[in-house]
């Protein structure tokens, strides 16, 4: 399974993008370990994902949620929130 996936920052700004792992990728961006930006914008938080079959899905619908705008993106992410458990 692919994955595309939205994250919250700590300044509250949006990071997209996808894996083929959300668990280890989840814990590698809470680790540091993530994306350049991320790694400067801790703590984060899962706030929407989709899951694709294959690579190249996840990557495309990546590339087309990057180019919404913020508000679009929060209103996607509204449409299906991420259960967080405790």
């Amino acid at each position: 399974m692919n994955y595309t996936y939205i994250l919250q920052c700590g300044d509250g700004s949006y990071y997209t993008g996808w894996t083929n792992n959300l668990e280890r990728r989840l814990k590698d961006h809470s680790q540091g370990r993530g994306a350049k930006y991320t790694r400067a914008h801790l703590p984060v938080i899962l706030v929407y994902y989709e899951c694709f079959d294959t690579k190249e899905e996840a990557m495309k619908r990546e590339a087309s949620i990057k180019k919404l705008s913020r508000s679009q993106k929060e209103r996607l992410i509204a449409s299906r929130p991420v259960q967080v458990s405790d």
